[in-house]
């Protein structure tokens, strides 16, 4: 089956054989309200509160939300407000950690007895998407139409970023408990576990344990950005195509990443909603390049200075990986639910921009085909008409336009810029 168009890149993945570390547990966390996509939060907790580990301090009637918990036990210091990394304003709680981690009553395993019951226990252990999208996971998994097929995005596509891997590596089990979790809940008849070929030990690891199982597929991709797009995962996996409009579902299809599988099912054993995350901090100002699992609320400076980072040298911070992550305005920003890297450089320089000179490598990459030099033009003169029939709204920014233009064109920024002309049905 063919491919879809991508790019390819060094992809430094330097900390994939560091196994997971700790990082030791900070006087204090913020924690905000909002960190993944739809309604925030309000806080259940005041000032003077004492909490517990997984105890439930965040809570929204709203059903495209996911509630948050404390990661730490302690007092709470103070309810505020806090603008997000995408310019929203939520509340943010601030524990001062007693260093006991003592954990909350409230943690027990769930009881699942049928498909609603479970759609709710994941609803409840605020689990999201853990590649970075933040959709909530309660809602993918029930969906208005019939799925046959359920993939796990196991790419990790994104130069330096090997968290995904180590938890192939570590917790292969649960991985392959929560595919078989997950198909047995939602009445699903095949799983495609979809890994790039650049990680060859988890594809031989999971082929072996998934040997005497017909129903969970092992499918080794290219190694190729952005292999590990929604869009592109299901087309190179299964031959579907989400058309404009369409969710994966529309075409049978549920894509989970491979960390947000292993967690639910752990979460289904112990109870223990989502309170960590694990890292990858790499770049060169990082003097040690880890994979470090941190507590919900932690700063990114508190997770920086564990990796022995030269915090004065720092001219970059990238939240994320450095094709689709995001710039970093204050390194005293909270680790949340999201957060899957780090990326600390010494050295940034902002690449003058030229005039188009029309050479058509941003069309040749797209994976879906779209024309950044045209939506460009069609967005200076704000040409709605025009940005729909060039598909602006099918972009899902993975930046390979803007990597390989000569001109050094901002055209994966344009894209997004672009899209939030159309009016949302």
């Amino acid at each position: 089956m063919k491919k879809l168009n991508g790019i390819r890149l060094s992809h430094r993945k330097n900390t994939e054989n560091c196994a997971t570390v700790e990082l030791p547990l900070p006087a204090r966390v913020r924690i905000p309200m909002s960190m993944t996509m739809g309604a925030p939060c309000q806080p259940l907790v005041k000032v003077g509160d004492e909490v517990k580990v997984g105890q439930k301090i965040g809570s929204a009637e709203a059903a495209f939300s996911a509630p948050v918990h404390s990661s730490v036990s302690g007092k709470v210091t103070a309810v505020g407000d806090y603008r997000t990394a995408m310019g929203a304003v939520c509340k943010i709680v601030e524990i001062e950690t007693d260093g006991l981690q003592t954990v909350s009553d409230e943690v027990k395993p769930p009881v699942i007895t049928d498909k609603a019951s479970f759609i709710q226990a994941v609803k409840e252990s605020g689990v999201c998407g853990l590649g970075g999208a933040g959709f909530p996971t309660h809602i993918k998994l029930n969906p208005k139409t019939p799925i046959d097929t359920l993939i796990i995005n196991a790419a990790e596509c994104e130069p330096y970023i090997t968290a995904d891997y180590r938890e192939m590596l570590e917790a292969p089990e649960d991985i392959i408990g929560g595919i078989n979790l997950v198909k047995q809940q939602l009445g699903i008849k095949t799983a495609k576990l979809a890994i790039e070929a650049n990680k060859p030990e988890a594809i031989r690891n999971f082929t072996e344990m998934a040997a005497n199982d017909d129903t969970i597929d092992i499918i080794t991709l290219p190694s190729s950005y952005p292999q590990g797009a929604e869009k592109v995962i299901i087309y190179n996996s299964t031959g579907r195509i989400v058309k404009e409009g369409e969710l994966p579902s529309d075409e049978g299809v549920i894509v989970l990443n491979v960390s947000t599988c292993a967690f639910i099912y752990r979460y289904i054993q112990t109870g223990m909603p989502l309170v960590t995350r694990r890292l990858t901090v790499d770049g060169n100002a990082v003097g040690e390049p880890k994979n470090v699992r941190a507590v919900i609320g932690a700063t990114f400076r508190d997770v920086l200075e564990f990796c022995k980072t030269d915090i004065e040298a720092l001219k970059k911070l990238i939240a994320g990986g450095p094709m689709m992550g995001m710039s970093v305005p204050d390194i005293d920003m909270p680790v949340v639910k999201t957060s899957n890297a780090l990326i600390a450089a010494k050295n940034f320089d902002e690449r003058r921009t030229s005039a188009c000179i029309r050479c058509g490598r941003c069309v040749r990459v797209c994976p879906l085909g779209l024309m950044p030099a045209e939506i460009d033009k069609a967005y200076k003169i704000r040409n709605i008409d025009e940005l729909r029939q060039l598909k602006v709204t099918l972009c899902m920014n993975c930046g390979s336009c803007t990597y390989v233009c000569p001109a050094n064109r901002k055209l994966a920024e344009t894209n997004q810029l672009a899209k939030m002309l159309i009016p949302r049905k």
